[in-house]
């Protein structure tokens, strides 16, 4: 499942804003355009679905951080989610308690388009909500109090034991949002738990915090030819035939190491003793490579930390990830821009005018036209990119 549109109101810079993302998205613009807030709205999302929205208000301050201006009197999403048979739509109304940090859901409503067919499938305002029972038309009502004011019905409709309940359509939406994953500020310091042995499981997705990079490393690096065969040329590519493989040596209670092989040394170099910027080279690779992928993957700065070298590297496995999932990037990085060589669909320009976010894909034909004789990153350094379309 992917995003078709999404559309987001009162939330930080996001005043009023309209988005139609494609399979790849690369999103440009000047230090705080609000690049970094579509990410955080998207997380939000991902909260509201798995029943933490009210934690994640409470760890960003309360409502008032949140909201365009301290003007909004309510947060709104709107997005719309395709499957090849269906498409689900999906709103929340989030209203400001008083000058409070508190909330509540003032309105939700999920529905299914197929075809000529739409589908209500549960709907939500302050005094209750319906969930519409299929295959028949019959509808269960909850009442008010029945139900967490600051946590959405998706996220509450696990606990409801009624027969007919239309799970598999409410599991589809619900696992778009709760399966996403948004990565922003991943460390790979000295002392970040990414460089640490981890406890030996299966572990398919890196987490929002890269922490379990080496279990999921592990897990694939030694259970998947191919995705070896990509972690491998990935790296060889970038640092060349000094590279030989990845090593998982055993650590103390029942955990493996990350260990890298390198052909000129003896003694295999442990993630702790990693650059900042391989460590985060393979964090991306192993993110984008990924052989069981999330329905979207944003990251926010690929470039960061990285040598210019590395980025067609990045570029060329998002491309390839977005075949098989939703991929947004974020950067202001004209080099890394470059290293998407004439993809005339992808590119977003978030701007910052009369104290809110405007995003605004580029026009495909129009851009195209430029890309004969220019690059994306060289465009965007000249100034021209913003003035297409």
């Amino acid at each position: 499942m992917s995003i078709q549109r999404l559309e987001i109101a009162g939330f930080r810079s996001l005043e009023n804003v309209v988005w139609e993302p494609g399979a790849l998205n690369v999103l440009i613009g000047q230090n705080g355009s609000g690049k970094s807030n579509l990410l955080r709205a998207l997380q939000l999302l991902k909260s509201a679905a798995e029943g933490k929205l009210s934690q994640a208000v409470r760890a960003s301050g309360g409502m008032a951080p949140l909201m365009w201006d301290g003007q909004a009197e309510s947060i709104i999403f709107k997005l719309r989610i395709g499957q090849p048979d269906a498409t689900y739509a999906y709103e929340i109304v989030m209203e400001r308690l008083g000058q409070s940090g508190g909330f509540r859901i003032e309105k939700e409503l999920l529905y299914r388009d197929k075809s000529t067919k739409t589908t209500k499938i549960l709907e939500r305002t302050g005094r209750g909500a319906t969930i519409q029972k299929l295959p028949t038309k019959d509808v269960i009502e909850i009442k008010g109090d029945a139900l967490k004011e600051d946590e959405t019905l998706l996220s509450q409709t696990a606990s409801i034991e009624v027969t007919g309940l239309p799970r598999v359509f409410i599991s589809r939406t619900r696992g778009a949002l709760v399966d996403s994953c948004v990565y922003h500020d991943v460390r790979v310091d000295a002392d970040a738990e990414i460089r640490r042995a981890a406890v030996s499981r299966r572990d398919t997705q890196v987490n929002a915090d890269g922490n379990n990079l080496v279990s999921v490393l592990h897990t694939h690096y030694t259970s998947d030819r191919h995705f070896k065969d990509e972690i491998n040329m990935a790296m060889k590519a970038a640092f060349g035939d000094e590279f030989e493989e990845l090593v998982f040596p055993p650590a103390e209670d029942g955990r493996v190491q990350l260990r890298v092989r390198w052909r000129s040394l003896k003694r295999e170099q442990s993630a702790a003793d990693l650059s900042d910027g391989t460590l985060r080279f393979l964090f991306l690779i192993t993110v984008l490579a990924s052989p069981e992928p999330p329905p979207l993957i944003a990251i926010d700065e690929p470039e960061t930390g990285l040598h210019p070298s590395m980025f067609p590297l990045v570029a060329e496995h998002a491309a390839d990830a977005a075949r098989r999932t939703q991929v947004i990037l974020t950067t202001h990085s004209p080099q890394f821009l470059n290293a998407f060589k004439g993809r005339a669909d992808i590119t977003t320009i978030a701007e910052w005018r009369e104290g809110k976010t405007h995003l605004r894909r580029l026009p495909e034909a129009e851009l195209a036209k430029w890309l004969e004789h220019y690059q994306l990153g060289d465009l965007m350094l000249s100034g021209e990119l913003e003035n297409i379309g």
